[in-house]
């Protein structure tokens, strides 16, 4: 999995910030359209990215062609950090996207004297944490619980509504079930009034203790 560094981390607050302010000076902003390819899986982990604006997705692919989503980026995360020289997960831009784009030695020069090193370490220990929560959902949740999991995730990063960047098939592949049985569990959950779907794309939760409850 690339792994990610919030800047709102509060943990490593003033060293976000100042990775941030590198960035913004010395980095170059990319555009990518919606699906758009933004590095290859196991191409060269040479460049650092940052997500300005839109979603990123990434994502690895077996040789008959499955997929496996490893999760999604948002504004103000870095991704494409990777502790070998190549990348496991090709990333793609799930919606429009703005991300900064720089070389790690670049960025080294930057920096203070173990800046990155410290980034790449804070990076390691939250993706760790991800991944261990993934793994969970994956080997042990019902589809329920998954479904579940996913958008409770999702709402407590959010104030009201929700917007789901993402479709269906790529809930599917993140939470490793069919797209059938996603569209059943949002059905499902939407029918006992535990969330409250506007269209495909928006959603509010309605019942937290229950949805809370299947989560855990």
């Amino acid at each position: 999995m690339s792994l990610s560094y919030p800047f709102a981390d509060t943990k490593t607050a003033d060293r976000a910030t100042s990775l941030g302010e590198i960035l913004d000076r010395a980095a170059v902003r990319m555009t990518f359209a919606k699906d758009e390819e933004i590095y290859g899986q196991e191409e060269e982990a040479d460049l650092i990215y940052r997500v300005v604006s839109g979603v990123v997705r990434t994502a690895r692919f077996l040789s008959d062609g499955r997929r496996q989503v490893g999760g999604f980026y948002r504004a103000g995360e870095l991704f494409g950090l990777e502790m070998g020289e190549t990348h496991r997960y090709a990333a793609e831009a799930l919606t429009d996207c703005v991300v900064q784009v720089i070389k790690r030695s670049a960025l080294r020069a930057e920096a203070d004297e173990g800046e990155l090193d410290r980034a790449i370490w804070n990076a390691v220990c939250r993706d760790l944490e991800r991944a261990q929560e993934h793994v969970l959902l994956l080997g042990r949740k019902t589809a329920c619980e998954k479904v579940a999991s996913f958008l409770k995730e999702l709402a407590e990063e959010a104030d009201d509504a929700v917007e789901l960047a993402m479709g269906r098939q790529d809930i599917a592949d993140y939470l490793g079930l069919t797209i059938e049985t996603v569209s059943r569990m949002l059905t499902q959950l939407q029918s006992t009034s535990v969330v409250e779907f506007a269209g495909c794309r928006q959603f509010r939760v309605r019942k937290w203790d229950v949805l809370e409850r299947l989560a855990a």
